[in-house]
């Protein structure tokens, strides 16, 4: 599955657009997608570090028209926590010394459509 097949879109409401501040994003993703797909998806696709996942599964509401039963499509919600403060790494390399990387992780989604 490619990355843009996961992340179907955002999920934009009035307490999605308030858990922005804190760090965490909802999106509307692909029903066979896991956590570990979704995490992925969204660091290779918006160039963020991804601390947690949350995934929840909705069934599709029965309803009516004009004497036609029939279902919604079930979908599934991800609730995405990026990092805000990326700090640098530092471990010991081959030769012994320490070695820094500073990881370049942006601290937002601005593709997400919401100001914070």
């Amino acid at each position: 599955m490619m990355y843009e097949d996961i992340i179907i879109r955002p999920y934009i409401t009035e307490k999605s657009n308030e858990a922005i501040a804190e760090g965490k994003y909802t999106f509307v993703v692909a029903k066979k997608a896991t956590k570990v797909d979704v995490a992925t998806a969204v660091e290779k696709l918006f160039g963020v570090k991804v601390v947690s996942v949350s995934t929840q599964n909705y069934n599709g509401k029965p309803k009516r028209v004009q004497g036609f039963s029939g279902y919604r499509a079930d979908w599934k919600k991800a609730i995405v926590t990026i990092d805000l403060d990326p700090q640098q790494e530092t471990y010991i390399g081959k030769d012994g010394k320490p070695v820094t990387t500073n990881k370049k992780y942006k601290t937002s989604i601005e593709e997400f459509g919401a100001t914070v």
